[in-house]
């Protein structure tokens, strides 16, 4: 009687077991599959790759440099966002096999917050007399970004907390006596911590609360220790808001964001249309057809999706250049 039971019972869940198995492992996927051959699903389930003449150019989800391998950009194509899926450099040669990222095996994010505004200022090893950031801290990185798509867009890239000539963060070390609240009201030193003094000899600023703003010295052991001062960043007089978007200086949280804002691609519509000889409006035509609205009117930004775009540009507006 024991052993019926002990065999009815494990009869019905080795059924129980075989039914959910056929159930969740063979007709589910199944119905999935057949569901995403759906006309309008069967793209997106296949990668949403997208081919021209008969050849794998890219996915409409997934970003690409547009740039000429070592990080000059192509001026016949709008830009895409910055990206930290940047494989790690050879051994041999130094050099990522992709330094503009996008590297679609390994995606990538910025761990740098909005507390990163001091560089770790080093020698540069290919040439002693000059000083690279070892770690450029967010900040910088910003302000770099900025000025060097404003210069390819022909607006200002300055930022309120940049520095003007040197492209850096606007920080200071502000060394002395602290008060109960931890600031520094009658310094003794004060050091422009992210212009070292082989670059900038001239801080951005003269004086700081009276004091003579000295720029950071650095060596071949490094920068100066300047960690004891109270960290100031200094707002100059550019505008909050700036030509330059925010995305077109940050990186998205994966780093092969294929999209960019209308803002960013609006300032890149005068460079494009006179690198392939074509007017403003038929290429602010094309980016308005690439754009994507807000899902059901409210959810995310509206976007443009730079591959799209650029495949169009190439195939209604050919390059000879």
């Amino acid at each position: 009687m024991r052993m019926s039971t002990w065999i009815r019972q494990h009869l019905a869940a080795l059924r129980a077991l075989l039914v959910l198995t056929a159930i969740t492992g063979i007709i589910y996927p199944l119905a999935v599959f057949a569901v995403a051959q759906l006309p309008g699903l069967k793209d997106r389930a296949e990668g949403s790759l997208i081919t021209r003449d008969g050849k794998l150019v890219g996915s409409s989800l997934i970003g690409q440099a547009f740039t000429d391998g070592k990080g000059t950009p192509l001026r016949q194509y709008f830009q895409t966002r910055p990206s930290n899926a940047v494989p790690a450099a050879d051994e041999a040669t130094g050099v990522s096999a992709m330094p503009d990222g996008y590297d679609s095996s390994g995606s990538n994010f910025g761990n740098l917050g909005p507390e990163s505004i001091v560089d770790a200022l080093a020698l540069d090893p290919k040439d002693p007399k000059k000083v690279t950031a070892k770690s450029a801290s967010l900040l910088t990185t910003v302000c770099q970004r900025s000025q060097a798509v404003g210069q390819l867009e022909g607006v200002d890239g300055a930022r309120p907390f940049c520095t003007k000539d040197t492209g850096v963060g606007a920080v200071l070390s502000v060394m002395g006596p602290r008060d109960s609240h931890g600031k520094v009201l009658a310094p003794t030193r004060v050091v422009s911590v992210n212009e070292a003094c082989q670059v900038a000899p001239k801080p951005f600023l003269d004086t700081y609360l009276g004091v003579r703003v000295e720029c950071a010295k650095v060596d071949a052991n490094g920068a100066e220790d300047y960690s004891t001062g109270l960290i100031v960043p200094i707002r100059g007089d550019a505008p909050v808001q700036t030509p330059v978007p925010a995305d077109a200086v940050t990186a998205s949280g994966s780093g092969l964001d294929p999209h960019i804002s209308p803002a960013y691609a609006a300032i890149q519509v005068a460079r494009v249309a006179k690198a392939r000889g074509i007017t403003a409006t038929q290429v602010n035509d094309l980016v308005a057809a690439h754009t994507t609205n807000r899902e059901l009117g409210f959810f995310g930004e509206p976007r443009v999706n730079v591959l799209e775009l650029n495949l169009d540009l190439d195939t209604r507006h050919p390059f000879h250049g």
